[in-house]
C-alpha cells in the first residue's frame, strides 16, 4: 500500500512537471518587422510556421542587410492577422512566449506567437519639421577673394593658314 501511494506521488509530480514544461514558457516578448513566409507545415500536429524579416544595418559594411526570425504558432487569430500582414506587407510587431521545449504539436521552433499588432503609420513624415541647421561660414578678407576668382581664360591661338600676314602698326 505504501509502495502504491509513493508512485501515485511520483506520478503526480512527474505529470505536473510535464504539464508545465509543455504549457509554461521560459520567456516572453516582442519583435518587430515584415513577414516574409509564413505555411502549414506538420504530418501529425498541423502548425504555422513563419519567417519574420527584421532588416538591420551592418556596421562592417554599411549596408541594410536582412536579419531574420524563425516562429511558429496554433492560434486562428493570429493566423488570419499573420495572413494579413503577409499579404499587405505591412510592419507588424509580434508578441511570443519562448518555450522550454520545443514540442511537435507547438511547432518546429521555441518560439510560439500568441498576437500580432500592426504598427500604426504616423499621420505625416517624422522628417517635415525637421529645421536643418546651416554651418556658418567665417568672413572673408578682400585678400582671399582675389586667390579665389577665377584664372583668367587662356589666350586664343590662330591656326596656321596660307593667309597673308596682317601689317602691324608702327
Amino acid at each position: 500500500m505504501k509502495l502504491r501511494i509513493t508512485l501515485l506521488f511520483i506520478l503526480v509530480i512527474a505529470c505536473a512537471v510535464f504539464w508545465y514544461i509543455s504549457t509554461g514558457y521560459y520567456s516572453s516578448g516582442e519583435r518587430a518587422g515584415t513577414i516574409s513566409k509564413f505555411s502549414e507545415k506538420g504530418y501529425v500536429f498541423k502548425t504555422y510556421e513563419g519567417v519574420l524579416n527584421e532588416g538591420g544595418y551592418s556596421g562592417e559594411t554599411g549596408t541594410l542587410t536582412p536579419r531574420y526570425w524563425d516562429f511558429s504558432t496554433v492560434e486562428d487569430t493570429v493566423v488570419s492577422k499573420l495572413r494579413t500582414a503577409l499579404s499587405t506587407g505591412e510592419r507588424i510587431t509580434l508578441i511570443y512566449q519562448e518555450k522550454f521545449v520545443k514540442f511537435a504539436w507547438n511547432g518546429d521552433t521555441k518560439y510560439i506567437v500568441t498576437d500580432v499588432l500592426f504598427l500604426k503609420r504616423p499621420e505625416r513624415p517624422v522628417y517635415e519639421n525637421y529645421q536643418q541647421q546651416v554651418p556658418q561660414q567665417a568672413p572673408v578678407s578682400p585678400a582671399d577673394t582675389m586667390s579665389l576668382a577665377p584664372p583668367p581664360p587662356p589666350a586664343q591661338s590662330v591656326p596656321a593658314t596660307s593667309a597673308k600676314p596682317v601689317p602691324q602698326p608702327i
